[in-house]
C-alpha cells in the first residue's frame, strides 16, 4: 500500500503570505487615497469657506417652481435679501401706509402677498388715495374674476402714473402669482405718486434669482433688482433730507397742550376772512385740504378775484386737490411770501404741522388786514 502523498508543508503559508500581501498592499492603497481624499475635501472646503461669501447664494427650489414651459421663466427673492433690513424695513413702512390709509375700511394687510394678490385690497387703496370709485365687483372668488378686478384696477393705476413717466414693472398676472417684486414695485409708484407722509428707506436692492426652462432643463441665474433710489423721478425730491426742525416742530414735540391754541387763533384769523363769502372752518386738517380754501383765501387777503377756470371749485381727485393747493402757494409767492416749507402732497395728505405752517406763514403777513 502505498503511502498518501506529502504535500509540500511550504505552498500554503506561501499562498497566504502572498494573499495577506496583495491584502496589506490594497489595503494600503485605499488608506492612502481615502487620505488623499480627506485631504481634498479639506481643501476645497476651505476654498469654498473663503470664496463662499462672493458666490450667488443657493436656493431652495420649491417643486412648484419647476413646472414651467419650454422658455417659461420664474423669478424668487433669493433668502438672503429677505433678511436684509433695509429690504425688511420697506415691507414693514409700506404695510403700515396701507394700513393707515384703508383704517377707515377695517382692512387690516399683514402680507402683501398674500393680501394684495386678488386686488380687493389694491382696489380700496386706489379709490381712497384719487377719490374716485372703479366700476369693479366688490367680492370675486373666483381666478377669472380676480384677473378681471386686477385688469381694471391696474389700468387706472396705469392711466394716473404713465403721463408722470413711470416705467411699469408689473403686470395682472405678476401681481396674482404673488410676486412679491412685482407688488412692492407698484406700492411704491403709489406712495411716490400719491406723496404719502412716510420715509421709504434709500437703495433697496435685492438679489432675484430668475429660473427659467431651457431644452427641459432648469437654468438659474441671479440678478439685482432696485426697489427705491434717492430721487423721485418727478421735480420733487421725495427721498431729500427731512426740512430744518421749526417753531412746529417743537411745539408738536414739547407742547402739545399748546397746540389747540395755535389752532384756534389760526381759525379765528382765516375765519375773519373766509366770512366774507359765508365760509366758515371749523378743522384746519380737513378744510383746508383740497385747496380750495386756500385759493379763495390768498384772494380775499391780497384783494383780488380768483378766475374760476384756474382751480378746481369742486375737486374729486388728488391730483386735483394738488393743484388746487399747489396754485394757491404760487398766489403766495406772487404775494412777497417765500415758498412754503410745506409740499403741496402733505397738505392734501391731510398732515396737520404742513398745514400749520403754510396758514401761520399767512397769519404773519395778514393779521393786520381787515
Amino acid at each position: 500500500m502505498s503511502a498518501a502523498p506529502v504535500r509540500s508543508p511550504t505552498l500554503r503559508p506561501h499562498r497566504m503570505k502572498k494573499e495577506e500581501s496583495f491584502l496589506g498592499k490594497l489595503g494600503g492603497t485605499l488608506a492612502r487615497k481615502k487620505k488623499a481624499k480627506e485631504v481634498s475635501d479639506l481643501q476645497e472646503e476651505g476654498k469654498n469657506a473663503i470664496n463662499a461669501p462672493m458666490n450667488p447664494s443657493t436656493v431652495d427650489i420649491h417643486p412648484e417652481d419647476t413646472l414651467l414651459e419650454e422658455n417659461e421663466e420664474r423669478t424668487m427673492i433669493d433668502p438672503n435679501s429677505k433678511e436684509d433690513p433695509k429690504f425688511k424695513e420697506l415691507i414693514k413702512v409700506l404695510i403700515d401706509w396701507i394700513n393707515d390709509v384703508l383704517v377707515e375700511e377695517r382692512i387690516i394687510v399683514k402680507q402683501l402677498e398674500e393680501d394684495l394678490y386678488d386686488g380687493q385690497v389694491l382696489q380700496k387703496l386706489l379709490e381712497k388715495l384719487a377719490d374716485r370709485k372703479l366700476n369693479v365687483a366688490e367680492v370675486t372668488q373666483s381666478e377669472i374674476g380676480q384677473k378681471q378686478k386686477l385688469q381694471t384696477v391696474l389700468e387706472a393705476v396705469h392711466d394716473l402714473l404713465r403721463p408722470h413717466g413711470w416705467t411699469i414693472k408689473w403686470n395682472v398676472d405678476s401681481i396674482h402669482g404673488k410676486n412679491l417684486i412685482s407688488i412692492l414695485h407698484l406700492l411704491v409708484a403709489l406712495a411716490m405718486h400719491f406723496r404719502a407722509p412716510i420715509r421709504l428707506p434709500e437703495h433697496v436692492s435685492v438679489q432675484v434669482v430668475v429660473v427659467r426652462k431651457r431644452e427641459g432643463l432648469l437654468q438659474t441665474t441671479h440678478v439685482s433688482e432696485e426697489l427705491t433710489t434717492t430721487t423721485e423721478c418727478s421735480d420733487v425730491n421725495f427721498f431729500s433730507p427731512k426740512p430744518e426742525r421749526d417753531a412746529f416742530d417743537t411745539l408738536f414735540d414739547h407742547a402739545p397742550d399748546k397746540l389747540s391754541v395755535v389752532k384756534k387763533s389760526l381759525i379765528t384769523f382765516v375765519n375773519k376772512h373766509l366770512n366774507k363769502l359765508n365760509l366758515e372752518v371749523t378743522e384746519l386738517e380737513t378744510q383746508f385740504a383740497d385747496g380750495v380754501y386756500l385759493v379763495l383765501l390768498m384772494g380775499l387777503l391780497e384783494d383780488y378775484f380768483v378766475p374760476l377756470h384756474n382751480f378746481y371749485l369742486t375737486p374729486e381727485s388728488f391730483d386735483q386737490k394738488v393743484h388746487n393747493v399747489s396754485f394757491a402757494f404760487e398766489l403766495m409767492q406772487d404775494g412777497g411770501l417765500k415758498k412754503p416749507k410745506a409740499r403741496p402732497e402733505d397738505v392734501v395728505n391731510l398732515d396737520l404741522k404742513s398745514t400749520l405752517r403754510v396758514l401761520y406763514n399767512l397769519f404773519t403777513k395778514y393779521k393786520n388786514v381787515e
